[in-house]
């Protein structure tokens, strides 16, 4: 399968990845550029099926990738939303747990953006 690398180097990619993987989770809908909401739809839906197993293993391996930050007011965390929320609501659904919407072109460089969000 042939990925993006969406202009930057391996190690600066997986970063934007993994900081959009969690603003993602926290928020549950984010405004990105469309190539990117295109390239995260893979990484948040593998995240999601981690958070549909559930056991220990899943959830380490959602740690090691995921910013485990705090969720709002609730005391929880990202990691915590994903295995609690996110998981249980998908888990009669095999698949396609999000949906990129594409919107405008962005005022400055006249990039194409798009929301990615998690499908009710």
């Amino acid at each position: 399968m042939h990925n993006r690398k969406l202009g930057r180097k391996a190690d600066h990619r997986k970063a934007l990845f993994r900081n959009l993987a969690t603003d993602m989770i926290v928020y549950e809908k984010i405004e990105t550029t469309e190539k990117k909401a295109l390239e995260m739809r893979t990484v948040v839906d593998e995240l999601v099926t981690l958070a549909k197993r559930g056991d220990l293993h899943a959830r380490r391996q959602a740690l090691a990738f995921v910013h485990d930050v705090p969720v709002g007011k609730t005391g929880k965390t990202a990691v915590q939303k994903l295995f609690e929320e996110i998981g249980p609501r998908y888990a009669d659904r095999k698949g396609g747990y999000t949906r990129v919407v594409k919107t405008t072109v962005r005022r400055g460089d006249a990039a194409p953006m798009a929301y990615i969000e998690f499908v009710k």
